[in-house]
């Protein structure tokens, strides 16, 4: 196995061949499959049958399943837009919240793969570098407490919504159904007077949009930013 990184390791020089290899076909295929099944179906022979190709034929350009995953996050992260140069910090970090939800929503498993140790690759970096320069902060300790906090919001509530969207098809009922299905026990429960902001939430609460709610919530997150720095 190679000390370099995968970013670093170059690829094996082209060969004619009837299934033809790269880096990129591998990382696509993963993503595939990931989008299709989850994590658990991105497997190297599971990889290599998708493309056709032997399973040890991929390990010229991908060394381990963690190389894999790391390549397939870089890869979602390249389909994130920067915000423009231009716009003001909390523009720029509203542009960049939603471009991560909607990467999450177009692969609900880079939520599980994100939010430790920034990445390292290419596409990660320039998303890093791009999402803290639109806070133009002298102290760049603020900039990487203003911007943590904005992304421990986003990778929060991006998960809960991709967890409610994995609970509905592993239970076949949307979140409405499940609600009237436990409606009897929850009423008895709250019945008791001991749950009376529950039983407000419950009888008083607006149905709204998963999008609606992001956005207010980011929106909470955004003004206290502005009101601890004066903005």
């Amino acid at each position: 196995m190679s000390n370099e990184t995968v970013w670093d390791r170059t690829e094996p020089p082209a060969k004619p061949s009837p299934t033809p290899l790269s880096r990129e076909l591998v990382v696509g295929a993963a993503i595939r499959l990931a989008d299709a099944g989850g994590l658990d179906e991105v497997s190297f022979r599971k990889v290599a049958a998708v493309l056709g190709a032997g399973p040890m034929r991929l390990y010229g350009y991908v060394e381990t399943k963690d190389e894999l995953l790391d390549l397939m996050v870089d890869e979602v992260y390249g389909e994130i837009t920067p915000p423009s140069p231009s716009a003001g910090w909390r523009e720029g970090l509203r542009h960049v919240a939603h471009g991560i939800r909607a990467a999450a929503k177009r692969h609900e498993w880079f939520v599980d793969l994100v939010g430790n140790r920034p990445h390292q690759g290419p596409n990660a970096l320039t998303h890093l570098e791009t999402t803290l320069a639109t806070v133009r902060f002298d102290d760049i300790d603020q900039v990487l407490d203003v911007v943590g906090a904005v992304m421990a919001y986003v990778f929060g509530a991006v998960r809960g919504e991709i967890s409610e969207l994995r609970a509905e098809r592993s239970s076949g009922m949307t979140e409405e159904q499940w609600q009237r299905a436990s409606g009897p026990y929850l009423q008895r429960v709250l019945a008791t007077g001991r749950f009376p902001t529950l039983a407000r939430v419950m009888h008083e609460s607006s149905d709204r949009d998963p999008a609606e709610r992001f956005e207010t919530g980011l929106g909470y997150v955004l003004d206290g930013v502005a009101a601890r720095h004066s903005l």
